[in-house]
């Protein structure tokens, strides 16, 4: 290197202009950050109506369509759904059944989406939001947002297998990280028992339960991070209030901001 020329600085590279696909599609409620790169790879996406690629970037005048409908930034909504049994987690179902987007339809105009799933038979809270970032956060294990299950199983909880679940157990996908567990009442033969876990796998808590002989009857989401699902009837939605919006987001690490109060509208 000549004396004339100025020591090389990695933080000096002129960034490329745009904002990343994925994030955009994630701020116009398409999809989480992580399926809007399944999205991506299925060439659903056009950017000027050339196909895009993962890694493209996205700059203000730029036209974005997914299955070529066009695409763009919306105010964030945060609706709280009282999803019933018997009603899919998903945008649509080839079968025909009732999906909770269906559910929300009336309540938002904006395109919201389910952060996480929960099963066919499982009932209780389900966040919907177009936040892409947050959903990422409070889906993702590394930030160990909790969820808490009211599970009805048959037969009494010993304690041994109380002591289990909470230690974790071992399911064929690998141990399950410590869990919260509290029996609430037992009668007739059935356990009403409270479990609070951060992980997100498929049938997780049913699973769990089988292991240690006490199958699911009926099982409830009741908590989610900080939101409740209080007095909220099955099938019914409500916006998040201001106050909640923020707890949320601390809970899943992110930056305070302020929120318009959806309930004010």
């Amino acid at each position: 290197m000549s004396e004339d020329e100025p020591p090389f600085d990695p933080f000096a590279i002129e960034q490329p202009p745009g904002e990343r696909l994925q994030k955009f599609l994630a701020a116009a409620g398409v999809a989480s950050r992580r399926h809007a790169e399944v999205l991506i790879r299925q060439r659903r996406v056009t950017v000027n109506g050339h196909v895009a690629e993962v890694g493209s970037r996205v700059l203000p005048d730029d036209e974005v369509c997914v299955n070529g409908v066009a695409v763009g930034p919306q105010a964030p909504r945060y609706i709280l759904l009282n999803k019933p049994t018997g009603v899919v987690t998903t945008a649509d179902d080839p079968q025909g059944r009732t999906t909770v987007l269906d559910l929300v339809r009336s309540a938002v105009d904006e395109r919201v989406y389910p952060v996480g799933r929960l099963d066919f038979e499982t009932s209780g809270l389900l966040l919907m939001t177009n936040d892409g970032d947050l959903a990422h956060r409070m889906m993702h294990p590394s930030f160990g947002v909790e969820k808490t299950y009211r599970a009805l199983v048959r037969g009494k909880l010993r304690g041994l297998d109380r002591k289990a679940l909470a230690d974790g157990v071992e399911l064929e996908d690998g141990p399950t990280a410590p869990a919260k567990v509290r029996v609430l009442q037992e009668s007739g033969g059935r356990s009403l028992v409270e479990i609070t876990i951060h992980e997100g796998r498929n049938r997780q808590v049913r699973r769990m339960f089988d292991l240690v002989g006490n199958p699911v009857i009926d099982l409830a989401r009741v908590k989610y991070g900080p939101l409740s699902l209080g007095e909220l009837a099955p099938g019914a939605t409500r916006a998040l209030t201001d106050p909640e919006i923020r707890r949320l987001k601390k809970a899943a690490g992110m930056a305070p901001a302020r929120h318009r109060d959806q309930t004010a509208e």
